[in-house]
């Protein structure tokens, strides 16, 4: 891996990750590779090192061990004064910061937990996501709460919490989540939160990374579109607009096709 990965060497190393085997992604490379887009100087080999130093704290090989050291001895923990700030969504600012929110506090708990030989695996519970124990699989940890352990009936709790909708739950959402999925929900996350601040800028690369991961429905094509669009790129947006048209059906095809029209006439 090159140690700086700027603008399409970022891109590129990403897409190349997003085609290995899903169970063989590492998340936090892929995060990093996320970060290396908001940060073109972000050196990803040595955030991955800094991961490794953090694994080295770790004294006790267990799921205690590695509680006590990350939310304990290093106070890692949910942001919650600044829970949509973008650096929440950035791993290396976490690992900084000690503060993030749940998803990407959970993917340094998995990347910390596999380097030392405590397997954890992703939730992704609508709204919250957390950590189960891969060896005793009745056992789920929060770690936007530092690092609390939950059973079933917690989780279900939590839900209730942030749904407000206690016939909504199911243990099925209490499922693992795919590497694809879980990459996917950060960058929605980063997405969201660029749009709200309008950075049209940030959504087109986000989207775009959307668009690598390939279980990413096609039609998100539009999306990235419409980010060009708002940044006066009309050629590129045409040509997602066309991207669009080739998955679409109907009225929505025909509605990409005259935008990708109407795009290029803004060219002459």
């Amino acid at each position: 891996m090159c140690v700086v990965l700027p603008g399409d060497d970022a891109t590129e190393a990403f897409a190349a990750l997003m085609r290995r085997d899903e169970a063989a992604i590492p998340l936090d490379e892929a995060c990093l590779l996320i970060a290396a887009h908001a940060d073109p100087t972000l050196d990803v080999a040595a955030e991955l090192s800094r991961l490794d130093d953090l694994a080295a704290q770790v004294r006790r090989p267990t799921l205690d061990g590695l509680r006590g050291t990350l939310f304990s001895d290093l106070g890692f923990t949910g942001d919650r004064t600044s829970y949509y700030d973008p650096r929440n969504s950035y791993l290396h600012e976490v690992v900084r910061r000690r503060r993030g929110i749940p998803i990407t506090l959970s993917i340094l708990a998995i990347a910390v937990g596999r380097r030392v030989g405590v397997p954890l695996e992703p939730v992704g519970m609508p709204g919250h996501f957390l950590l189960r124990d891969k060896v005793d699989r009745s056992v789920f940890l929060d770690a936007f709460d530092g690092g609390a352990v939950l059973d079933a009936d917690g989780c279900r709790a939590r839900y209730i919490e942030v749904a407000g909708d206690a016939e909504g739950f199911s243990e099925d959402l209490l499922r693992p989540a795919g590497n694809h999925a879980v990459v996917a929900r950060v960058l929605a996350n980063l997405a969201s939160v660029h749009r709200a601040h309008a950075d049209h800028e940030a959504v087109v690369w986000v989207q775009r990374l959307r668009l690598a991961i390939p279980t990413t429905p096609r039609t998100e094509w539009v999306d990235l579109a419409s980010a060009l669009v708002a940044t006066g790129r009309y050629g590129a947006a045409a040509d997602a607009f066309d991207q669009a048209a080739g998955v679409l059906d109907g009225e929505l095809r025909d509605g990409c096709l005259r935008s990708a029209r109407r795009m290029r006439a803004r060219l002459n």
